[in-house]
């Protein structure tokens, strides 16, 4: 497929972006705000993904109900999702119905945040929050995450806490939003059969009065040091462990050597963690996982067992860890390409993969990297990268959280 890359930046700031292949029979396109919970204050822990759910209860032309009409009369896959860095909204449509796509977007991206959908919304969230409290590994991550990343923004928990969302105003959310959904900002992004210029123009009309407010991102410092802690809980029947560590930031070349490490040590399948840990059938999970950030990368390391085996699995879980390095191969480093490849190349077969890709991309690093260029540069890592990045990055410091049965 010929994909041709367009870039456009509006007098405003706003930053459009496209992967335009006139062969395909779709088309998609999403809004990217580089805000998240690392860039909330710790009092209004939340708003993001709060805001997320305000976006689509009405603007000053469309109802709650006549946004969701509105992309139902069009069919359109659409959502949006908050993370620690960035909050998107996107939908994937027919080509000929894109333009009615933007409209909705962009009118979405300028919500009425009425007092009265703020406080029905903050019920659903409270709920939501509650919901997740019954997934014991996300009460594992949000703890580790805390402990490990301490006063840094990045322990920020996306839902926030119920203290957070109960004691936030409607005044506050309107504040944030005003700091941080600015054009300076936000990236749109597009994929797919598309008339770019006609959207440039599109976008120009509906976002170009959208104020610019030089919003940036604070890095504080950080500095990882060991430590550990224990979750005791009535509602489980099972051990889980997680392990965090320092890993290269996600605008850092390393960050490919570090995610096929991972990928050695606890894919899914045929990894390190597997044989010892799932073959044997000492767990019933094990993985590991490079999470890159801005600024910041976390290895990631998980494993879930029966409490009677929560000692020998958190011991050869360690043990896989330390030797990881020494026990490297050119069959390992092969494996390890083939499936990051492939998950590359499945998770770009469509326009939304490639839409989605390209506001992360350009979020992080304000650039363009195609598909095929990242593909390359998989394929090129070597032993000796592998083995520069543990160096660099050797899974030390590192916190080791556990959840487990009440005793």
């Amino acid at each position: 497929m010929s994909i041709d890359f367009k870039h456009a930046t509006l007098p405003n700031g706003l930053t459009v972006i496209g992967e335009i292949a006139p062969s395909a029979h779709s088309a998609a396109i999403g809004f990217f705000v580089k805000t998240g919970a690392r860039d909330e204050s710790a009092s209004v822990m939340g708003v993001s993904h709060f805001l997320e759910h305000m976006m689509f209860k009405g603007t000053q032309r469309r109802s709650a109900a006549d946004v969701d009409l509105d992309f139902d009369n069009i069919g359109a896959d659409h959502n949006a999702f908050t993370t620690t860095e960035m909050t998107a909204f996107w939908a994937h449509c027919l080509p000929e119905q894109l333009p009615v796509a933007e409209d909705i977007l962009a009118d979405i991206m300028r919500p009425a945040l009425r007092g009265d959908d703020f406080e029905d919304e903050k019920k659903v969230i409270l709920e939501e929050i509650a919901m997740y409290q019954d997934h014991p590994y996300w009460v594992l991550y949000e703890r580790a995450m805390e402990v490990y990343f301490g006063a840094h923004p990045l322990s920020h928990r996306v839902l926030g806490t119920p203290e957070t969302v109960i004691g936030m105003s409607r005044d506050e959310m309107a504040e944030y939003f005003g700091g941080r959904y600015s054009a300076d900002n936000t990236v749109v992004t597009m994929a797919g059969r598309v008339d770019f210029d006609a959207m440039v123009q599109r976008l120009g009309e509906h976002c170009g009065t959208w104020p610019n407010r030089d919003a940036v991102r604070a890095h504080p410092s950080f500095a990882a040091r060991d430590d550990s802690l224990t979750i005791e809980s009535a509602s489980t029947n099972r051990h889980y462990a997680l392990l965090a560590a320092p890993a290269p930031a996600l605008d850092d070349d390393a960050r490919y050597a570090a995610g096929m490490l991972m990928q050695i040590l606890g894919d899914v399948e045929g990894s390190r963690l597997y044989w010892a840990l799932i073959e044997t059938g000492l767990a019933e999970e094990a993985q590991a996982y490079f999470d890159g950030r801005d600024g910041l990368g976390t290895y990631l390391v998980y494993a879930s067992c029966s409490p009677t085996d929560a000692e020998r699995v958190e011991d050869v879980m360690l043990r896989e860890v330390d030797a990881l390095v020494d026990s490297l191969t050119e069959d390992d480093l092969e494996r390890a390409r083939s499936r990051t490849a492939t998950a590359a190349t499945l998770a770009g077969e469509l326009p939304a993969g490639r839409m989605r890709r390209l506001g992360r991309v350009w979020l992080y690093s304000g650039a363009y990297r195609s598909l095929e260029d990242e593909i390359r540069r998989l394929n090129e890592v070597t032993l000796d990268e592998l083995r520069a990045v543990h160096a660099a990055f050797p899974v030390r410091p590192r916190v080791l959280a556990r959840l487990t049965p009440e005793t």
